[in-house]
């Protein structure tokens, strides 16, 4: 055991026993055995609390936050289900996504089967919204009802202004407690006891959040110190159609009265730094750049971080030069007053819908001898951006490295985009002859001719406009596409051994660009469609995996190896006789990490933008040290929220949100007999 710096190092030899799984070389999967003999695994437990980190237990065995702590790291150090016992799970209760009377007595209520919600569950209730979202109170052990939110807002509504949100946030402080949640355009502060708001929180026990009369997210509110955090979202035909818009904010409310405490302008305004990357002044009219993902906080630094977005248009930037900061940028926030601390911009002049779609997850680790408070941004493009937490700066460097320009009239894309050179890309970038399918001839010689149809080449390939030459392309084959690499199902960070999990998909965007009809658009180009593209008779363009996890040494900055998340089509007609092994599933599942095991389920089809034949239905548990499937089943659907998990009179649970096309969403607990 060697002691540095208040940290105990202790070196486990692993086993003998060999694992066969496949391993990427040059972005192609191919069979490899890889030998665990002599495999050194590193486990970092800290002597006392280490800010941002989750090492020490939760009280009780609670689940406190939607990724399991502020610190988004999606960990939970229960181990009562393990490799010995995990085949034993069972369903132990279902909950549907709204009670059904409420439904009968609301014929015309809109609903959706993509329900995106988490429990969180503290002081023995389970908290989460239903499809309507109204926020409800609901038994560990059985699932029972124990109160429904009644708000003014009513329940009608569209699934997305008001349908469920990912979670509800709970704060405490000495005996007052409150659960925050919103519904629609309103922020309540509710009693965890009887779902009944605080009469002295805002109006009457409520925040109008609305902007311009609207209001639309679905992430959770974050709680840090005596605040409540919210982000925003923007409609896409919005921002697909308009130059300009109502711009992303990011506010802070006191969790006791729901004052404003502070606002930050992800585009600047006038006299603030920034503006210098706005050319023509297009900071006063362009819209978006919000936070629509999840954020987290480090409550002992008193900062937040906030993922930010893409601005107004997507795919056209002529009438916005620069590099448009703070849109598609990792944000420190000083919690007390809102002012920001650092920014690292992920994506200069976005071109490619690459919002930043997760929460930075916080990661305390040990870079050449020395401990590093860092945090990490997993992204589209499928790199990992780790970073000082405190200052901003790059843990390993990050390279300023040129890529395609622009061919559109008027577009002035960046020289440059940022390239770690530690952790490598978790997904595969570009697109070459040479990544098509080519399980038969045949289906490559037809992939070969999809893409002569598009403009193709390596990550940062900007968006072309649709021609109707002899010699004219349909657009741009991005890969990752907008669509691609890590999307809001995040990563999940072991913070003993500094382990990072990602869950990415392979998913080729046509990014194909129109000329403005004015009389639609004040754009001089406007994105045709958004399309993923598909290869060869309904099958995936590119060669597998499709989908993939992969587990990342944050010590190191090195992968430590990569599977196929998920069955894939290998049981399409033209592949099924071929028995090849698993290819993953282009979909989005949440992980779920506990101090043994890694829970990776499929994302359902129904899921927004999942390919055809993308989803799956299993729930699958792997071996977090070299990704084996110790243990999989089905639960009628794919996932459509996040996992977690909590102890509860003894007994560990795993309860997740799943739904289908032809299944009705519900939570489903699963425990040991």
């Amino acid at each position: 055991m060697i002691s540095c710096c208040g940290l105990h190092t202790v070196y486990v030899l692993a086993d003998g026993h060999s694992q066969r799984f496949f391993a990427l070389e040059e972005g192609v999967m191919t069979p490899r055995l890889w030998s665990a003999a002599g495999r050194l695994l590193v486990v970092l437990a800290a002597c006392a609390a280490v800010s941002g980190a989750a090492a020490d237990d939760p009280a009780k065995g609670e689940w406190r936050y939607y990724a399991g702590d502020n610190a988004s790291t999606k960990y939970s150090p229960l181990d009562q289900i393990n490799r010995s016992n995990v085949s034993k799970l069972r369903v132990a209760w279902r909950r549907p996504h709204i009670d059904p009377e409420l439904v009968a007595a609301n014929p015309g209520l809109r609903l959706s089967n993509n329900y995106r919600s988490t429990p969180i569950m503290v002081d023995g209730v389970l908290y989460a919204t239903n499809a309507v979202g109204s926020a409800e109170a609901f038994d560990p052990e059985t699932g029972r009802t124990l109160w429904t939110q009644k708000t003014a807002a009513g329940v009608a509504g569209s699934p997305g202004l008001g349908g469920a949100l990912r979670a509800v946030a709970y704060w405490s402080e000495g005996g007052d407690a409150r659960i925050l949640t919103y519904q629609k355009q309103y922020l309540y502060a509710l009693d965890p006891k009887t779902g009944e708001p605080f009469s002295g929180f805002g109006d009457k026990g409520r925040v109008d959040l609305s902007v311009n009369g609207q209001y639309l997210w679905n992430a959770p509110p974050l709680v840090v110190r005596d605040l409540v955090v919210v982000g925003s979202a923007m409609a896409d035909q919005d921002s697909a159609t308009k130059m300009g818009g109502p711009a992303g904010e990011v506010r802070a409310f006191d969790v006791r009265t729901g004052q404003p405490r502070w606002t930050f302008r992800v585009i600047p305004r006038e006299g603030e730094p920034g503006i210098e990357s706005w050319g023509d002044e297009s900071w006063r009219f362009v819209g978006a750049g919000n936070v629509w993902a999840p954020m987290s906080a480090d409550d002992e630094l008193g900062y937040v971080y906030v993922p930010t977005t893409s601005p107004t248009n997507d795919m056209y930037g002529g009438h916005r030069p620069g590099n448009n900061l703070f849109t598609d940028s990792v944000v420190c926030l000083d919690a007390r007053t809102g002012k920001m601390v650092w920014h690292f911009q992920t994506v200069h002049h976005d071109l490619f819908d690459y919002d930043n779609p997760a929460a930075p997850i916080l990661a305390d680790i040990m870079v050449g001898g020395r401990p590093v408070k860092s945090v990490v941004q997993v992204t589209k493009q499928s790199f990992a951006y780790v970073l000082d937490r405190v200052t901003g700066k790059p843990v390993w460097p990050i390279e300023e490295r040129p890529v395609p320009q622009s061919t559109v009239p008027g577009e002035r894309s960046s020289p440059t985009q940022p390239f770690p050179t530690k952790p490598p890309p978790f997904d595969r970038q570009g697109v070459t002859i040479d990544d098509l399918i080519d399980f038969t001839p045949e289906l490559r010689a037809e992939a070969i001719e999809i893409v002569k149809q598009y403009r193709y080449g390596p990550v940062f390939t900007p968006p072309s406009v649709v021609g109707d030459g002899p010699d004219a392309t349909k657009g741009t084959i991005q890969l990752p596409g907008s669509v691609g690499g890590a999307d809001w199902t995040g990563a999940a960070f072991d913070p003993n051994t500094k382990i990072l999990y990602v869950p990415s998909m392979t998913n080729p965007f046509v990014a194909n660009l129109l000329p403005g009809n004015p009389g639609q658009t004040d754009l001089r180009f406007r994105a045709s469609n958004r399309a993923l593209l598909l290869g060869p008779r309904g099958l995936p363009l590119m060669k597998p995996p499709y989908g993939r996890i992969t587990a990342i040494d944050l010590n190191r900055g090195e992968h430590m190896w990569m599977v196929p998340n998920g069955d894939g089509p290998r049981d399409h007609p033209l592949l099924k006789s071929l028995k090849l092994p698993p290819l993953g599933h282009a979909s989005r599942g949440a992980p779920l990490l506990t101090r043994t095991l890694l829970f990776a389920p499929d994302g359902d089809q129904v899921n927004v933008r999942t390919p055809e034949g993308g989803g799956g239905k299993k729930f699958r548990v792997l071996d977090k040290e070299n990704g084996e499937t110790v243990w999989e089943t089905e639960l009628g659907a794919g996932v459509t929220g996040a996992p977690m998990t909590y102890m509860h009179k003894g007994k560990q649970y795993v309860v997740v949100a799943i739904g289908g096309r032809d299944h009705p969403a519900e939570f489903v607990a699963l425990s040991l007999p």
